[in-house]
């Protein structure tokens, strides 16, 4: 485990890469709307976890479980299914072919909008990804490519698919000149976090936030600081494998973190989303990374609460209880983690 004090924490990370992207959005009102309208659409619980309070050592442990969201099993079905249903609004949706990597479960989300709208989704994927993923997209319409060893590799194959094919690029990342999108699909993500501040009697004093390209731990933390100000401290955990947001802050920039394959999939994205890197800097106070070890544990203590995830899903909770020591976590805290998907 390897933990960073935000150097930028509320200011932001001064960087001309970062100046034109868009702080991420805080309107948590118009996905609302959305899905409230959508049969599928049932809010997830909040639950305690005691027998986690008591291994962190703290007075209380919150943990939204997105397991069952929406049928697709994790929190990536408000994402890129949100940005399909606001094309749908605007007559753009049907038709059309959206094509994006995917490390894990955006590409669900994709293949869902695109069939329950009337369009066409395109997954590429990395070899390294397993073919029981492949199946679930093809079971939800979509037409799989394989493509790169890595993550980063099936991105930039996609995003060439999408020029020369004339199709609609859809990631949940952003970088110089992508940015509209991904801002849109990160607001989707806001729903989880209304819905968790709602349902919490008070604040937090820790939230535990993991992140792969960053975009659900800087959606949620923009609508934490929103509503609770800096009474929460909000940790961010990102595997030691793929340090991208750790690796940028440490730089003063972004930077394309370096590291071999890990368990956290979902999480094992080397280079962060421009938006997520500017929220971030303004509204997290430290990074974190975790290793293999720490994640295969935390999984295990997550399941043993009755809690069955993925490294990946998981991984928030495994910084809480791999960090709780050296974080000065005490039995005053209260804590707030995502189970953001379930087991595979």
């Amino acid at each position: 485990m390897n933990l960073l004090t935000n150097p930028y924490r509320g200011m932001g990370l001064n960087h001309p890469d970062l100046d034109p992207m868009p702080w991420p959005s805080t309107d948590a009102a118009r996905p609302r709307a959305l899905l409230d309208r959508c049969p599928e659409a049932r809010k997830t619980p909040l639950v305690q976890a005691p027998q986690l309070a008591s291994r962190a050592g703290v007075a209380r442990f919150d943990i939204k479980d997105e397991r069952g969201r929406m049928g697709l099993g994790s929190f990536k079905a408000l994402g890129a299914a949100y940005v399909i249903a606001r094309d749908a609004e605007e007559g753009r949706a049907k038709g059309a072919t959206y094509v994006a990597a995917s490390a894990g479960n955006h590409g669900l989300s994709v293949a869902a909008g695109a069939r329950v709208f009337g369009a066409r989704a395109v997954i590429y994927l990395a070899r390294t990804v397993p073919e029981a993923f492949a199946a679930r997209l093809r079971s939800e319409g979509a037409e799989v490519v394989r493509e790169g060893e890595i993550y980063e590799a099936s991105m930039e194959a996609a995003a060439r698919a999408a020029e020369v094919n004339g199709w609609c690029l859809l990631s949940d990342s952003s970088w110089p000149g992508y940015y509209e999108r991904p801002h849109v699909l990160m607001e989707g993500y806001l729903a989880l976090m209304e819905e968790t501040i709602a349902a919490l009697e008070a604040p937090p004093t820790h939230i535990f936030l993991q992140a792969g390209v960053g975009g659900l731990a800087a959606a949620a933390a923009a609508l934490a600081r929103v509503a609770w100000g800096d009474a929460p401290q909000i940790i961010v955990v990102e595997p030691e494998a793929a340090p991208a947001l750790f690796a940028s802050i440490m730089a003063g920039g972004p930077v394309v973190a370096d590291g071999p394959v890990s368990a956290m999939g979902r999480l094992d994205c080397k280079e962060p989303s421009l938006i997520a890197l500017k929220g971030l800097a303004r509204d997290a106070d430290i990074f974190m990374t975790i290793s293999e070890e720490e994640a295969a544990s935390g999984l295990a203590e997550t399941e043993a609460a009755g809690l069955p995830s993925t490294p990946s899903g998981a991984a928030g909770i495994a910084g809480c209880l791999s960090g709780a020591g050296e974080l000065g976590l005490g039995p005053g805290a209260r804590v707030l983690c995502i189970l953001s998907e379930g087991p595979e």
